[in-house]
């Protein structure tokens, strides 16, 4: 599983949880670094504890209840464009870690532990100002090494159920695609021009074949043989 590079020509939003513009979680990263950096230099506590309800709400209800990725979409992105699209499981999991660190800081500080509570929010406060300044997420990539154990490889794919995906027993191209990534667009456009069989399957909608094949970033475009068997890797 890997970062996506994908742009969309469409802004995404906060209403379609299953991607998000990539800049969305830096902008969310670089607020919980400046609060947790403030918390820990002046011993404002209770700004962990906002920070970590924050992020906890946000994982169990859904972005569309993170403040800053509210601000991120209403106002940020409207002036700067598009980003680049990406899974959202691996930035959610970095949230839900985040929201551990800062929850149980914020516990250690009312419990009189200021040294725990102190190391903990320095920590939060390290580790997201790594992930807004260069994009290195090391929740995201705990993320990825776990999804890997587990078995799931983007693109991984060693055979397709042609007849699942709605297309015919065929030589072929498998093209997994979302509505707002243009790449998507551009690529099954560009195959078809060269008189390739495209067969499109649209993860918004097919979400239960997107996890079963293991489809983490789009575009994903798999050669296929009348037998469903995956002979490489398109564009």
């Amino acid at each position: 599983m890997t970062t996506a590079t994908t742009f969309s020509a469409t802004p995404i939003d906060n209403r379609d949880l299953a991607i998000i513009d990539a800049r969305a979680p830096r902008f969310n990263q670089a607020i919980v670094a400046v609060g947790s950096a403030v918390a820990v230099a002046t011993g404002a506590w209770p700004i962990l504890l906002v920070l970590g309800t924050q992020l906890a709400v946000s994982v169990l209800l859904g972005r569309q209840y993170c403040l800053p990725c509210l601000f991120y979409f209403k106002v940020v992105q409207p002036r700067l464009g598009p980003g680049p699209v990406e899974d959202s499981r691996a930035p959610k999991f970095a949230n839900t870690l985040g929201a551990l660190f800062l929850l149980s800081a914020s516990a250690a500080y009312a419990g009189g532990l200021t040294s725990v509570g102190f190391g903990l929010g320095a920590m939060v406060a390290g580790l997201a100002t790594l992930a807004s300044t260069t994009g290195l997420c090391v929740g995201c990539e705990v993320y990825r090494v776990i999804a890997k154990v587990r078995g799931v490889r983007g693109g991984a794919i060693a055979r397709v159920d042609l007849e699942a995906l709605g297309g015919d027993k065929a030589d072929g191209v498998v093209l997994f695609t979302h509505p707002l990534c243009s790449d998507c667009q551009t690529l099954g456009l560009a195959l078809e021009a060269k008189g390739e069989r495209v067969v499109r399957v649209d993860v918004s909608k097919r979400r239960d074949l997107a996890k079963k094949y293991g489809v983490a970033v789009v575009p994903l475009a798999v050669r296929v043989d009348p037998a469903g068997r995956v002979t490489g890797r398109v564009g």
